[in-house]
């Protein structure tokens, strides 16, 4: 009895499961549309930017050489980052000037300042997209040739552009390949020739290979051709 008087006495917070006023709905709607973002932001940084030409041909670098866990993948995502950072300034600029301060400010609405802000990020994409990648899928999801960017579709647009990247990464892979590739060719007839086939011929090119990677500062080129290739 006592424990029962015990239990009515407790006062229990109400839940309400409504809100007091539109605004409330609004900023809402505001935080859960930021947390998606937020969610969606390394899906966003891949696809979307140079972030993924650029870890690409690092990572041919890497295999050309030999070195297999020099430079740490940490490093090159690393790098692969601020280069991107950097490709991208003037895109997150032109974002930042035209939607989301204006946003921010008050002087444009939640949807005007999403399609203003999907505008330079579209135009970097549709620069750097193939035209047959591009038509491939609207070929298969029966769309009609756009006359302008802004009616191409995001749907349509980030997957051919993603394509047209891979293929250029492994376009600068194949040219930086050959040299290592030769080396190693030219290490392994030699060992060869004089008998040592138990040696690894592996063991014996990767000191040259880092050597002439030295000698022709290859990190400098390797940076300066993806930085032209924007």
């Amino acid at each position: 009895m006592m424990m029962t008087n015990f239990l009515l006495s407790l006062s229990i917070p109400g839940i309400n499961f409504g809100t007091d006023a539109p605004g409330d709905v609004s900023v809402t709607l505001q935080l859960l549309f930021l947390m998606t973002i937020l969610s969606l932001a390394p899906g966003i940084l891949i696809m979307l930017t140079s972030f993924t030409r650029i870890i690409i041909v690092l990572s041919f670098v890497r295999t050309g050489l030999g070195t297999q866990s020099m430079p740490p993948n940490q490093v090159l995502v690393g790098l692969a980052l601020f280069m991107t950072f950097f490709i991208m300034t003037p895109v997150f600029n032109e974002i930042n000037e035209t939607a989301l301060q204006p946003y921010l400010a008050g002087d444009m609405e939640q949807e005007k300042a999403l399609d203003t802000a999907v505008m330079p990020i579209k135009e970097f994409m549709a620069e750097h997209t193939r035209q047959k990648d591009l038509a491939l899928f609207f070929k298969y999801a029966g769309l009609e040739k756009p006359d302008s960017i802004e009616e191409i579709p995001l749907t349509s647009l980030i997957p051919a552009f993603a394509i047209s990247e891979l293929k250029t990464a492994f376009q600068i892979g194949f040219v930086i390949f050959i040299p290592f590739l030769i080396i190693d060719m030219v290490v392994a007839s030699t060992l060869m020739a004089m008998g040592m086939m138990m040696l690894p011929p592996v063991m014996i090119s990767l000191p040259f290979k880092i050597l002439l990677f030295v000698l022709v500062d290859g990190w400098y080129l390797i940076i300066e051709s993806l930085l032209v290739s924007f």
